[in-house]
């Protein structure tokens, strides 16, 4: 059992996350099913396997309501069409509140941070440990000299204030799912911070594409198992592979 790969993915009960598992899997890698509480799923990696080789933060939500009978009016090709620019149609069948803005960072983020930090001295015991986040780049995040943990707790309670105080438009915030654009790039910023942090770990974001699943209202051209590829190779990584680094589907990118 030593020698055998471990990983931990969550959000794993469908869509990208299961696929993904199902991938891993198929490389002898074995998974861990998330228990009821970070702690007692950190624990149980603990006793049972003594180590953890890849942890994949792939839970998320997108902090909005929509209206589904109104939904087709904002899709395009097959694809929601959620730009700011669309602002005022979005609005029609989506809703945006404070509330649901809270809990999408609670979970996109602070969620994240809080398996990442529970499962850190596992990871740490691995011979080839590597984690990364299903996430999109957003530029304001890019300048990895400046960026620290405290930085992102005061980005988030600029952001939830200016949203309290409907001052998204006036600060330059996005204006369509907002808490969820702004997790992402967060969650992002998070990554290459401990990229930097840990370089004994590879730890890298990906963005898997735009793929059919509860998130996205089954819209999208990839299947959810084409969306898996991507995460399941950035998982399998040789050990001198990159870290703190963005890939866009399977290739590395550096346009954020």
């Amino acid at each position: 059992m030593a020698d055998k790969r471990v990983a931990v993915v969550t959000g794993a009960n469908k869509g990208i996350g299961f696929e993904t598992c199902r991938k891993l899997a198929s490389n002898d890698i074995t998974m861990s099913k998330i228990l009821a509480s970070i702690d007692s799923l950190a624990k149980f990696v603990g006793i049972n396997y003594k180590k953890l080789d890849i942890l994949i933060n792939n839970a998320g939500e997108n902090g909005n309501a929509v209206n589904l009978e109104a939904l087709p009016s904002i899709i395009d090709g097959g694809m929601l069409q959620v730009f700011d620019e669309n602002v005022d149609k979005v609005e029609e069948v989506s809703t945006e509140t404070y509330e649901m803005a809270v809990e999408c960072l609670k979970t996109n983020y602070y969620g994240t941070k809080r398996v990442t930090e529970a499962l850190l001295p596992l990871l740490q015991l691995s011979k080839s440990a590597r984690f990364f986040y299903s996430e999109k780049f957003k530029a304001e995040m890019s300048d990895i000299e400046s960026l620290s943990e405290e930085k992102i707790d005061g980005i988030l309670q600029w952001f939830l204030k200016d949203f309290e105080e409907d001052k998204l438009k006036a600060n330059g915030w996005p204006l369509t799912v907002a808490a969820y654009k702004v997790s992402k790039a967060v969650v992002i910023a998070y990554t290459r911070i401990m990229g930097k942090k840990y370089p004994n770990i590879l730890i890298n974001c990906v963005h898997p594409g735009y793929v059919q699943t509860d998130m996205s209202y089954r819209t999208g051209p990839m299947t959810p198992e084409e969306g898996a590829r991507a995460p399941a190779m950035v998982a399998m990584l040789p050990d001198d592979g990159p870290s703190g680094r963005y890939f866009y589907e399977m290739q590395e990118s550096t346009s954020y």
